[in-house]
C-alpha cells in the first residue's frame, strides 16, 4: 500500500485542475436556425452580457474574494474561447445605480473595468438599464446626463449608432423611451426618427444606383407608418427591455432548446427539490433580499405600441435585449428575431451566462447561449475537493501507521 503514498497529492492536483475547468469553462449551446455557410475570418464576432449588478463601494468580502474572481474568470475563458472582435453590456451594470453619488458610479464602473481584465482592450458599448439610472418614478435627467458620461459611446440622450465591419448598431435609451412626457424620451424618439430617416434614404439609394449608400442630408419629415422597408432590413438593435411578445410567435421547440425561456422561479423549484438544501436557506434569503433591493420587475417589457412605433421605424435585422435575466429566443409576428441576454451575476440564484454572436455574410447570424455552474455547485464542488484533501491526509496517516 505504500506505493499510493505518492499518488495521493497528484489524485489531489488533478482533482483541483478538473474543478477549476468544470467552474470556469461556459457550456455553450447553438440556438435557433444554424446558417449553411462556413464561418469566415472576417465574419464580426460578438460577446454581449447583461445585467452584471455590481454593488461598487457597497462589496462585501463574498463579492470581493468570491464572486467578482470567479467573474473575471468566466470572462478570461469566453474571451479565449471566441476571441471577440467586440464587447456588448445591455444595462444593469449596477445593482442599485440610481442611488448612487458620482464618486460611488466611479467605484462601480472601476470594478466593472477590473472583472474585464482581458477584455479591456476591446471595444466596447453599455447600454442603460433601469438599474442605472432609475424607472420613471427615479428618472433625473442630470442624474443621467452624468452617468452617460461614464460610458462609452453614449450620446446625450443615453443612445447610440455605430458601426463595426460591415454591421451596423443603434442601441436605445429604453428607460427613457417607456417613460411618460420628459426630455430624455423625447431625445430618443428624435434618435428614433433620425435613424428610421437614413434607412430610407439608403433604401431609395440602392433602388436608384443599385448599390449601397452613405448617410444622407437628414430630414424632419417623420413618417414611421408609411416605412414601406422589408422587415430585418435595419441595423441591429441593442435593448435593455424586452419588446413585447405574443406567445404565439415563440420559436418552437425544433428551433430553440426546450426549457430555453424559463424563469427564474422555475430554477428556485428544482434547486429546493435537490439534495442541497442545507445552502437552500441562504440562498433564499440572498434572493429575497435581491428582490426587495428596489423597483424591478423581470417581466417588464415594452408595451404594444412602443414595440410596433421601434420594428416599424428601423426594421431591426434582430434585436438584442436584457433585464429578465433569463435567455430567450423569439420571433415577432413580422419575422423580426428577438433574442434576450441572460444576467451575468449569482445574484438572482441562477446560473450566470452570456450570449456570444457571429455576424456572417448574406446577413446570416448565429447565436449561442453560454452559461455557467452556479454558486451552489461552485461551493458544492469546493467542498468535495476539501473532503478529499481530507481524505487523503487520513489515507497518508494510516500508511505511516501501517509501517
Amino acid at each position: 500500500m505504500s506505493f499510493l503514498k505518492p499518488l495521493l497529492p497528484l489524485l489531489l492536483a488533478i482533482a483541483l485542475v478538473a474543478v477549476e475547468y468544470m467552474i470556469s469553462e461556459p457550456s455553450c449551446v447553438v440556438s435557433g436556425r444554424v446558417g449553411e455557410s462556413e464561418r469566415h475570418s472576417d465574419d464580426l464576432k460578438v460577446i454581449m452580457v447583461a445585467d452584471l449588478l455590481l454593488p461598487g463601494s457597497d462589496a462585501g468580502y463574498t463579492d470581493t474574494f468570491f464572486r467578482d474572481p470567479f467573474k473575471s474568470k468566466f470572462f478570461r475563458k469566453s474571451l479565449e474561447k471566441f476571441r471577440p472582435d467586440m464587447l456588448l453590456v445591455l444595462g444593469d451594470v449596477s445593482a442599485r445605480g440610481w442611488e448612487l453619488t458620482e464618486s460611488k458610479w466611479r467605484t462601480v464602473m472601476q470594478q466593472f473595468y477590473k472583472l474585464l481584465g482581458p477584455f479591456m482592450g476591446l471595444p466596447l458599448h453599455i447600454a442603460l438599464g433601469d438599474r442605472d439610472i432609475g424607472e420613471c418614478s427615479e428618472l433625473d435627467e442630470q442624474f443621467a446626463s452624468q452617468i452617460v458620461s461614464s460610458l462609452p459611446s453614449l450620446g446625450l440622450s443615453g443612445c447610440s449608432s455605430f458601426e463595426m465591419g460591415n454591421v451596423s448598431f443603434v442601441s436605445l435609451n429604453s428607460v427613457a423611451l417607456l417613460c411618460g412626457t420628459n426630455d430624455l424620451r423625447f431625445r430618443v424618439e428624435k434618435v428614433i426618427e433620425r435613424e428610421s430617416i437614413v434607412l430610407r434614404n439608403r433604401a431609395k439609394e440602392t433602388e436608384i444606383l443599385g448599390k449601397p449608400s452613405f448617410r444622407q442630408e437628414r430630414s424632419n419629415n417623420f413618417q414611421w407608418r408609411d416605412n414601406k422597408m422589408e422587415s430585418g432590413s435595419g441595423p441591429v438593435l441593442l435593448l435593455h427591455f424586452p419588446l413585447h411578445r405574443k406567445k404565439r410567435s415563440i420559436l418552437e421547440v425544433n428551433d430553440v432548446n426546450q426549457g430555453i425561456c424559463k424563469h427564474t422561479d422555475g430554477d428556485l423549484r428544482r434547486i429546493k427539490d435537490s439534495l442541497t438544501k442545507l445552502f437552500i436557506k441562504l440562498f433564499q434569503a440572498r434572493i429575497d433580499k435581491f428582490k426587495d433591493m428596489g423597483p424591478y420587475a423581470l417581466q417588464k417589457t415594452f408595451p404594444v405600441n412602443e414595440t410596433e412605433y421601434v420594428l416599424q421605424a428601423l426594421k431591426p435585422r434582430i434585436v438584442f435585449s436584457a433585464h429578465s435575466h433569463k435567455f430567450c429566443d423569439h420571433t415577432h409576428s413580422d419575422g423580426t428575431r428577438e433574442v434576450t441576454v441572460p444576467a451575468m451575476t449569482w445574484t438572482s440564484g441562477q446560473k450566470p451566462g452570456l450570449v456570444f454572436v457571429n455576424f456572417g455574410h448574406n446577413k446570416e447570424v448565429s447565436v449561442s447561449h453560454c452559461s455557467f455552474v452556479s454558486e451552489r455547485h461552485v461551493i458544492l464542488l469546493y467542498l468535495c475537493v476539501f473532503m478529499l484533501s481530507m481524505s487523503v491526509v487520513l489515507i497518508a496517516r494510516c500508511l505511516n501507521l501501517v509501517k
